[in-house]
């Protein structure tokens, strides 16, 4: 068997007392783990414990912070989607009623047009009545001078009486009236 001296005692230990310390060193070494475990339980413990305590309402608070925001957030998607569909809708209808009244515009510049070239169409067949009446008068004086010229000529006399020349000429253009109205109605 193997044996240990002890120099300050100078006892010999042997076989299984080499693995049991003494009975003193087991009592002093007991109230020193008492002691740092009772001051461990007392101080550091509750310093331990208050700490994650802190952490575990600071992680819940952002946990809730986190979902109420995530809430807030959907809620202004959600409200944002819907303005946004209410925007479409609303230009939608804009787009209808631009259409719609560019239609009424095209409609009544259509009529105002019409109106303007009735309006001018009629203008320029009352001047050309205008015209056609004066170029009538105007050849009734010239083929009357003629005539009255012409008959002078035949009779041999003078008419210079204009109240004779003005009847002569009446009397030729409406002869060459009556014969032109019965030659037009024998080709209908």
């Amino acid at each position: 068997m193997t044996s240990v001296h002890i120099a300050a005692g100078g006892d010999d230990i042997s076989g299984a007392d080499l693995f049991f310390p003494p009975l003193y060193d087991i009592v002093w070494s007991a109230v020193v783990i008492a002691i740092v475990f009772f001051a461990f339980w007392k101080w550091i413990l509750p310093s331990f414990k208050r700490v994650l305590d802190e952490r575990a309402e600071k992680i819940q608070g952002g946990i809730e912070k986190a979902e109420r925001v995530q809430a807030e957030a959907d809620a202004a998607l959600a409200e944002y989607q819907q303005q946004l569909a209410e925007g479409r809708a609303e230009a939608a209808r804009l787009r209808a009623e631009a259409q719609e009244e560019g239609k009424q515009i095209i409609a009544e510049l259509k009529a105002q047009a019409n109106a303007e070239a009735e309006r001018i169409t009629q203008a320029a067949h009352a001047q050309i009545e205008a015209e056609r009446q004066q170029a009538l008068v105007s050849l009734r004086q010239d083929v009357g001078e003629l005539a009255t010229e012409l008959a002078s000529r035949i009779v041999g006399e003078t008419l210079a009486d204009d109240a004779r020349a003005a009847a002569v000429v009446d009397r030729f253009i409406a002869d060459l009236e009556a014969s032109q109205a019965s030659g037009a109605a024998a080709k209908e």
